[in-house]
């Protein structure tokens, strides 16, 4: 018998981390399905503070990022495409000028970058702090304050249960309430009434009774927990009474530059007060009577995932199979389907890329999803639920990547005209359309010898006994014909 042919796991995995209050590049070595850190670079950029009145990244902003990726991309110089994974959160999920910033940063980086949603940011986050904690089947609740968002997840062992990402983060809380550095009593309440409003949205999901121990996985949660520590305001980790006594001190300073506290650091300082606001709220919002800092959270959860993806552990394969079950999509027609696409892809371009070939297939898996709202137009049902749902694994980028597929697979082409001047979607667009056409039986039949021979005009070749057979599919080609010719695309 011949043994499947296996890629090895590489020695090194990489992380960019572009985050709303700073950038990281972490390297970590594979050893026994472990993986241990050898590398850490970190700029702080606040790049949630370098977003304009439209929500567009400013020209410095943009600037800012493309340099500091430009000297991340030269320590990853050699690094496998395969290893490398760059994720960007919640100031990109919001700018509006992220599609026409993203092409200067990968170039500048020399990797795609994915902009991740605040529910797959939280898994993320949360299969990060799994791995940094002891093995256990008892609910945990984590709290990540970001520069722009602030996830909670509740898990047990190495699985999320619940998810949710408030749009509260230290860079834009301190924008928004202490731009000029003041710290008076009015500021301090006015941002932890705003910042409890938002938490008392999720507080019955996130309760005291969900959880048993609660942990925190953000510089900001290391921040406060140093501080409460070495000025004795708590005795560990972060409590109740330990914040009220920072809040004292803050407030009798009244401006971040009196601050003087053991454990403050220069480059925390100016975004310590929009932090502290959104842990003041959580912790009253949700019961916490102690919350512990723990290192892993996002960038160690992109790696152990980047890891899974290598090793054939691809959380998406689960995403897409739940999927699949969730709305009572017809398997079987489906990875019929799939099976045809994925191979009509890879015979539609001289070079095919193996990692489209996967998304082709998925989105052949995935095409009928609108079934369950109506049959009549399904494929724009399943677009939206493709590019609007919680898709553990995907990125922005990949759902509507997916969502745009499966609108295209049938009906007029003129919906995803845009895409179509790009040959590699043009590709997959014709084979999936192909395989969703030559499959309209629905039934268990043998598929037909068909061929697509790539070139400036694609020819599609299909057996002619078989189409003589099958007169009703012959029409269909030909009216497939004709839609790519309205489109002004020729395919013989």
């Amino acid at each position: 018998m011949r043994r499947r042919a296996t890629t090895a796991t590489p020695a090194t995995l990489a992380v960019v981390d572009m985050g709303s209050n700073s950038f990281r590049l972490e390297v970590g070595r594979v050893e026994g399905g472990q993986i241990y850190r050898l590398d850490t670079v970190r700029e702080t950029l606040r790049m949630g503070a370098g977003l304009d009145e439209r929500d567009n990244l400013t020209p410095h902003a943009q600037r800012e990022a493309i340099a500091c990726l430009a000297r991340f991309g030269e320590r990853l110089r050699g690094f496998d495409r395969a290893a490398v994974r760059a994720v960007a959160t919640n100031t990109f999920r919001v700018a509006r000028n992220v599609a026409k910033f993203l092409p200067r940063a990968e170039a500048a980086l020399g990797f795609p970058i994915d902009v991740i949603g605040g529910h797959e940011e939280a898994r993320l986050i949360y299969v990060g702090v799994a791995h940094e904690l002891p093995a256990s089947d008892t609910p945990r609740l984590v709290v990540d304050i970001g520069g722009g968002s602030t996830e909670f997840i509740v898990g047990r062992g190495m699985n999320a249960e619940r998810l949710e990402s408030l749009k509260l983060g230290c860079v834009t809380m301190s924008r928004r309430f202490f731009a000029d550095g003041s710290l008076d009593e009015d500021a301090l309440e006015a941002a932890e009434t705003h910042a409890q409003v938002e938490v008392e949205a999720i507080a019955r999901e996130f309760s005291r009774r969900h959880w048993r121990d609660a942990f925190a996985s953000s510089g900001t949660a290391l921040a406060l927990a140093d501080i409460l520590e070495l000025n004795g305001f708590s005795q560990g980790g972060i409590t109740p009474d330990g914040l009220a006594r920072l809040r004292k001190r803050m407030v009798a300073a009244r401006h971040i530059k009196h601050l003087k506290l053991e454990g403050l650091k220069a480059e925390r300082a100016p975004v310590l007060a929009g932090g502290f606001a959104v842990m003041a709220a959580a912790v009253h919002e949700l019961g916490i009577a102690r919350i512990d800092p723990v290192g892993g959270a996002l960038r160690l959860g992109v790696l152990y995932d980047l890891l899974g993806r290598r090793e054939h552990r691809d959380s998406r394969e689960v995403t897409v199979a739940s999927f699949v079950e969730r709305h009572h999509v017809d398997r079987s027609h489906a990875e019929r389907v799939a099976a045809l696409a994925r191979r009509l892809y890879a015979q539609a371009l001289s070079r095919p890329d193996p990692d489209v070939e996967r998304h082709v297939g998925w989105a052949a898996l995935l095409h009928e999803v609108g079934y369950t709202v109506s049959h009549l137009g399904f494929h724009k049902h399943g677009a939206y639920i493709l590019g609007n749902a919680d898709m553990p694994g995907f990125s922005r980028q990949e759902q509507q990547w997916l969502a745009m597929l499966v609108l295209a697979c049938r009906g007029g082409l003129d919906k995803v005209a845009p895409i179509l001047e790009n040959p590699g979607m043009r590709a997959q667009v014709l084979a999936l359309r192909l395989a969703v056409l030559l499959h309209h039986a629905r039934q268990p039949v043998a598929a037909p010898r068909v061929r697509i021979r790539p070139g400036r005009v694609p020819r599609v070749e299909v057996a002619a006994g078989w189409l003589r057979a099958h007169p009703l599919t012959a029409h269909l080609l030909a009216k497939e014909r004709e839609e790519w010719a309205k489109a002004g695309w020729r395919v013989r």
